[in-house]
């Protein structure tokens, strides 16, 4: 008796989930058809080339078309909400960054899409540190120059904008060494590096990928990475915490979301697939080519560090009083 009814309670269960997970499992993704991915920033920066280098590896292995749909501007909360409104079907997804994650604090209030209610976190694919860069005539030689001038005087800093990573890193330097800086938004990170290099700005709290190649031609000179290990472009570059700033560790890293309604189970699928991508050989050397290191978490692992960079940064902006454009 005990064993019939079982089975009657296992029947009841079988429409509600056996038919979802089998579509999930069996006709997703669909051979031929087209996934959306969708970058918030415009074409040619680097959260677009890491999406188009994991949508052509993620097309080959499943038989699949996926477009690249760049959608700027909004402080990159345009393309969010556009996937936040699509349908959940594991047919478009979203690129993001840490600027999302600041974002849920900036735009409190004033986004049309709840972040973390209306998406879901799918994996982690890198993270690139960020750069302290000073002019190369600059006096300042070493992060212990950096904070003894900062405490001296009003050091100009730039920054790729308002709430950008670079303008977050220069807040959590500023409130963890008790210091007034003059920000200095600009919009975009190539201007802000051209009056850096002219000496119009004492120092940048810079994305990689932006300053890398001005150090390597002498016109800058990088005084640290916010990583947790020295970056193999500059191995001669201390970490912060090596040159005596432990509490500065910042990465601009990159992953993927889908909308809210997405099932389980294509997002694990999702997940584990962009997990795998991340870790061929190829796409691992692609990416430390672009500054990055491969941190690839699927969504179990990467849901948790979401929350707690959202978390982190919401102090630090509000410390700062940090608004966005």
């Amino acid at each position: 008796m005990q064993r019939r009814e079982l089975l009657q309670a296992l029947a009841l269960l079988l429409p509600a989930t056996g038919p979802l997970t089998a579509w999930a499992q069996n006709d997703y993704p669909k051979p031929g058809s087209t996934l959306r991915y969708v970058v918030p920033f415009a074409p040619g920066g680097l959260t677009d080339v890491m999406a188009r280098v994991v949508g052509e590896r993620l097309g080959q292995r499943w038989g699949v078309n996926v477009v690249i749909d760049n959608k700027p501007g909004g402080g990159a909360q345009i393309g969010a909400d556009a996937v936040a409104k699509a349908p959940g079907d594991g047919t478009t997804l979203l690129a993001i960054t840490l600027t999302h994650a600041a974002n849920v604090t900036l735009y409190k209030g004033k986004a049309s899409f709840d972040f973390q209610r209306d998406l879901r976190p799918v994996a982690l694919l890198a993270g690139s540190p960020m750069l302290i860069v000073v002019p190369a005539a600059s006096p300042i030689k070493d992060v212990k120059d950096l904070v003894a001038q900062a405490k001296a005087r009003v050091l100009n800093v730039g920054s790729s904008g308002n709430g950008t990573p670079p303008h977050l890193t220069q807040a959590l330097f500023a409130g963890t060494q008790e210091v007034q800086v003059q920000h200095i938004p600009y919009k975009g990170g190539a201007p802000s590096m051209t009056d850096l290099i002219g000496g119009q700005l004492d120092v940048i709290f810079s994305n990689f990928p932006e300053s890398i190649a001005h150090v390597k031609a002498g016109k800058l000179r990088a005084l640290a990475v916010t990583g947790p290990a020295r970056h193999p472009q500059v191995p001669d570059v201390p970490t912060t915490a090596e040159a005596g700033l432990p509490q500065l560790q910042v990465e601009n890293w990159t992953a993927i979301m889908v909308p809210g309604t997405t099932p389980d189970a294509i997002v694990a699928r999702l997940g584990a697939e962009a997990v795998a991508i991340m870790n061929l050989p190829e796409v691992a050397a692609r990416v430390r080519e672009l500054g990055f290191r491969v941190d690839a978490r699927g969504p179990a692992e990467f849901a948790p560090f979401l929350k707690s960079e959202i978390e982190r940064w919401a102090g630090i902006i509000a410390s700062a009083k940090i608004q966005a454009d």
